[in-house]
Formats: C-alpha cells, sequence, structure tokens
C-alpha cells in the first residue's frame, strides 16, 4: 500500500443553493480570496458526511438552518476553484427560518438575491445556478 501523502485528489466541497420562491436564492459576498459573490458553501471535513457538511457550512456562513431538498450535481471542471482543484456535491435546500439569514463565517455579507437580478458569481457558480433555474423551469407547467 503506497503512502497517502503521495495521491493528489480533488478537495471536497458542498454548495448549496438555498432557494425561496418569493425571495430567490442565497448568497454570500466573500471575505477571502476569490473575493465576490458566491453560493454558500465549503469544505467538507475528515470523517463528515457531504450533508453534515452542507447543513454546516449554511449555518456557519449564513446562519440558517436548512432542509436539503435534493442532490443538484457534483461539479468538479479541474479549472473551478483558482486556489486549486476542487469537487462540490451541490445540493438544493430551503430555510427553515429565512428571516434568520445572517453574514457569519467567511462572508461578509449574505443576502437573497431574485433569479433574474443575480449579480456576477465566483467559481462555476454561475453554472451551478443556471443549472438550478433549467430544473426549476421543467417543474413549471
Amino acid at each position: 500500500m503506497s503512502n497517502s501523502s503521495q495521491h493528489r485528489n480533488p478537495a471536497p466541497t458542498v454548495d448549496v443553493v438555498i432557494y425561496d420562491p418569493a425571495r430567490g436564492v442565497v448568497l454570500v459576498e466573500r471575505k477571502n480570496p476569490p473575493h465576490g459573490w458566491a453560493l454558500p458553501g465549503g469544505f467538507i471535513d475528515y470523517g463528515e458526511t457531504c450533508e453534515a457538511a452542507a447543513r454546516r457550512e449554511m449555518l456557519e456562513e449564513t446562519g440558517l438552518e436548512v432542509v436539503l431538498t435534493g442532490l443538484l450535481g457534483v461539479y468538479s471542471d479541474p479549472a473551478r476553484d483558482p486556489r486549486g482543484h476542487t469537487m462540490s456535491v451541490v445540493y438544493t435546500a430551503q430555510a427553515v427560518d429565512a428571516g434568520a439569514l445572517a453574514a457569519g463565517d467567511d462572508a461578509a455579507r449574505a443576502a437573497f438575491f431574485p433569479l433574474d437580478a443575480l449579480p456576477p458569481l465566483a467559481f462555476d457558480h454561475g453554472r451551478i445556478v443556471q443549472d438550478f433555474m433549467a430544473g426549476l423551469s421543467r417543474l413549471r407547467p
């Protein structure tokens, strides 16, 4: 068995599209590079499930307790994060109490944005939101 320090693997992360039909999606303005607006998310801790990481990161970055409502997809383009190769498991969610929204942890600000008025997004989060919107349009009559 080889030494695990010789392996180079993508870092596992989670991102979450917290959606409220009346308000839109939650975005956070990042305190740390790369700066800009992004979906809330972060790195999965060793020994933690993806689902637990998603709920933890939402509470840390947005102050929101969330109910995960689905798996949107897995995004793994090696160029998706300028800091290095990450692989993100992306969930959809609803806030238990949307009024509790508050920036925390690595977020300078957190806010709901209507889907038709999003700021430019960091990483590949524009593509992720487009994929989410495409799924919504399939659900609407």
